[in-house]
């Protein structure tokens, strides 16, 4: 059975309920996005009602970022990603990204650089969440279990010194299917989202953020995620994890199966 949140604290205003560019945003798209879909939100409780965070969700859909952005929303807190750079060069859209506190990032540099640096010291500043695919991009894996993580997300919450929250989604599929540039609204699809608890990343804090570190990391990131996937699906994800590069794949770019 879905968690509701808990009552808020007087002492905690809702970031939704501060006038923003998101108002215009949700006044857009929630119509919409609560017309294709209703929405089941697992443990809602774990979601941090207040304060920085990496929030770090599964990727098989090219429309996961609204669908999250929503369940963001509707638990009180203003979504803002770490999206690819090549979308703010769109006119309207760039536009939108910039003025919402979006965060550039060059695909294939992850969290590195100073731009994504910079902007992720602002939101702990601040005590805003990011959201942070580990995948980096679509999964790959055939039955659309995640894949081998990439380390941005455990970069910024190591170097930030701030909570990963995993999640969980399915039936995203349902209302745009993997690469598909079509948007199913009828019938009105179903989709479940479960919040999980904080990965414990003590082991790695105060370690050197090496390659090896930060891949172990994310390792612990991504077998979070994938249980709580196996929740939802009521399914046991693969012994091992997909890996592009074990079947000559590009890990950027549109895939077939």
């Amino acid at each position: 059975m879905p968690t509701s949140p808990p009552p808020q604290p007087d002492r905690i205003r809702r970031e939704t309920s501060r006038p923003s560019i998101f108002w215009v945003l949700a006044g857009i798209l929630l119509p919409l996005m609560n017309l294709a879909a209703r929405y089941e939100i697992v443990d809602a409780e774990k979601f941090p009602r207040s304060g920085a965070f990496v929030f770090a969700p599964n990727h098989y859909s090219e429309i996961d970022p609204v669908v999250m952005g929503v369940v963001s929303w509707k638990l009180g807190r203003l979504p803002r990603f770490m999206a690819k750079a090549s979308l703010f060069e769109l006119p309207v859209a760039g536009w939108v990204l910039r003025k919402s506190g979006q965060i550039p990032v060059t695909r294939g540099g992850s969290a590195r650089g100073n731009g994504p640096v910079q902007a992720a010291e602002r939101l702990v500043d601040k005590g805003q969440m990011v959201v942070v695919y580990p995948e980096g991009s679509l999964t790959r894996d055939p039955d659309l279990w995640p894949m081998r993580g990439k380390t941005g997300a455990v970069r910024v919450a190591l170097e930030q010194d701030i909570p990963v929250i995993p999640a969980a989604h399915w039936g995203t599929q349902a209302l745009m299917a993997r690469y598909s540039k079509k948007v199913s609204l009828f019938p009105r699809k179903s989709i479940r989202v479960k919040i999980g608890d904080p990965v414990d990343l003590s082991e790695f804090r105060g370690r050197s953020l090496d390659s090896a570190t930060l891949n172990e990391a994310t390792a612990v990131v991504m077998d979070a995620i994938t249980r709580l996937l196996e929740d939802l699906r009521d399914e046991k994800a693969p012994a091992v994890r997909w890996n592009p590069a074990d079947h000559d794949q590009k890990e950027t770019g549109r895939f077939e199966a």
